[in-house]
């Protein structure tokens, strides 16, 4: 796997662009070095770095540099200044022979339009980048007819493009890009010309590709709710600087300006909060390897009438309630074995707030949080959704009553590089307030 470590770049289209970076260091605006110096600035002081394995998205309008950034990853575009380097090499500093091996090897791209060559067949297509590698015919194919089964396009290896459907041929493209098993993946506004249900199916696919293969994505979009979908951080641009970059909690609850803000007020809460937002610690537990006399007292402790079990590591075994504890102690039971009920909530720390209301009207117990191993990381209170669902019902209130004024517009256009116009306005300084200013109080909810 790899790492991608970006340290001070910037790109500056036109004639002595080197004239632009002492402008830059200055705090002078896109606008004012073009009007000073008739030069492009398509990325401006870009520092961040993309951890192995990670689903690295970034997000802006028309023009505000995504593109420009992501095709300097294999200096499709080349960098005016700054270094970007994979697994501690510096590939400004790289020859034609070294980078066309980290561009056959190292790092694959997938890009809107597809790039498929139409008098080649699906499979020759796949096979193009291990073609450029050199390798045997044999060899090739079934490399490329691996990755077509990874894609769900098996049994299309035969046809032409022309016989394909716009969201086929672009699984044939993800396909090339796979073949070369290469560790690093980058895509260039990849769906952005599909259909919405193709859509919404290709980002089903990656997640699931993802899920097995963990490559280094760095995926470009302009769509905020497929960035927060798929991405495990987001970094939003504007006039070529990065604005923001964190998870997609932290771009919905805390946008670090305005502009951020406005691009998330459209977004639902309910389909991006998770339990791990809201959820509070669960201390208030008992073992069940204790007696039901100690657990009768452990209920009068907590002024509970009900309490989950688990084991010194942990894992959740059940809940009691006090009526059963009675029974049991009556009985003279020795452990809370047939005391046990098993019929509780449970979430996990990344079911989402909307799947959570159910499973709150259905019990009155807390909703357990557990990880992949069954431990109990968390409970969610009723008064913590409650809390939850206030602070979303307030911001839909404000986002009704603010929708038309705000800079950030929706659309649709690609970033193709620097000459493509500027997508929306806002103030990209100040503090975010507004239609966010009241999920602070979601994440409040928890230590409530």
């Amino acid at each position: 796997m790899s790492t991608i470590r970006v340290q001070g770049v910037n790109k500056v289209f036109g004639d002595n662009p080197r004239r632009a970076l002492p402008l830059i260091e200055q705090g002078l605006t896109r606008d004012e070095i073009q009007e000073r110096t008739g030069l492009v600035v398509g990325v401006r002081d870009a520092t961040f770095e993309v951890t192995d394995g990670e689903f690295f998205v970034v997000m802006g309008l028309s023009g505000s540099g995504k593109s420009t950034l992501v095709r300097m990853f294999n200096r499709l575009i080349e960098p005016t200044s700054g270094t970007i380097e994979i697994d501690g090499v510096d590939i400004t500093r790289l020859s034609d022979r070294e980078l066309r091996g980290l561009r056959s090897t190292k790092v694959s791209m997938v890009f809107q339009r597809f790039a498929l060559f139409p008098h080649q067949t699906v499979l020759d297509n796949t096979a193009f980048g291990l073609e450029v590698q050199g390798l045997d015919r044999k060899e090739r194919h079934r490399r490329a007819n691996e990755a077509l089964e990874m894609v769900g396009l098996g049994n299309w290896g035969d046809r032409y493009p022309s016989e394909l459907s716009g969201g086929m041929q672009q699984r044939v493209g993800l396909a090339r890009a796979l073949a070369t098993d290469a560790d690093i993946l980058l895509m260039d506004e990849a769906f952005s010309a599909l259909d919405p249900l193709i859509r919404r199916e290709m980002q089903d696919h990656l997640l699931q590709l993802q899920e097995e293969l963990q490559k280094t994505v760095v995926f470009i979009t302009h769509d905020l709710n497929e960035a927060m979908r798929l991405g495990d951080r987001i970094a939003v641009m504007k006039d070529g600087a990065i604005v923001q970059i964190g998870t997609s909690e932290e771009i919905l609850t805390k946008p670090a300006t305005d502009y951020v803000a406005a691009f998330t007020q459209d977004v639902d809460p309910n389909r991006v909060l998770t339990a791990s937002s809201i959820m509070r610690d669960a201390a208030g537990t008992v073992s069940p390897e204790v007696g039901p006399r100690v657990a009768m007292a452990r209920l009068k402790e907590l002024q509970r009438n009900e309490v989950y079990a688990v084991r010194p590591d942990r894992t959740l075994t059940g809940y009691v309630r006090d009526t059963d504890l009675s029974e049991a102690a009556r009985r003279g039971e020795q452990t809370l074995t047939s005391a046990l009920r098993t019929d509780y909530p449970v979430a996990t720390p990344d079911t989402y707030i909307s799947d959570l209301y159910a499973l709150s009207v259905e019990h009155s117990l807390p909703i357990a949080v557990v990880d992949e191993r069954g431990r109990l990381v968390g409970v969610v209170p009723r008064v913590s959704l409650l809390t939850a669902l206030a602070a979303i019902s307030a911001r839909a209130e404000n986002v009704n009553g603010t929708n038309g004024t705000n800079g950030a517009s929706d659309e649709n256009a690609g970033d193709e590089g620097a000459g493509d116009s500027e997508g929306g306005g806002g103030d990209a300084g100040g503090s975010a307030a507004g239609p966010t200013a009241g999920l602070a109080a979601v994440k409040g909810a928890a230590s409530a």
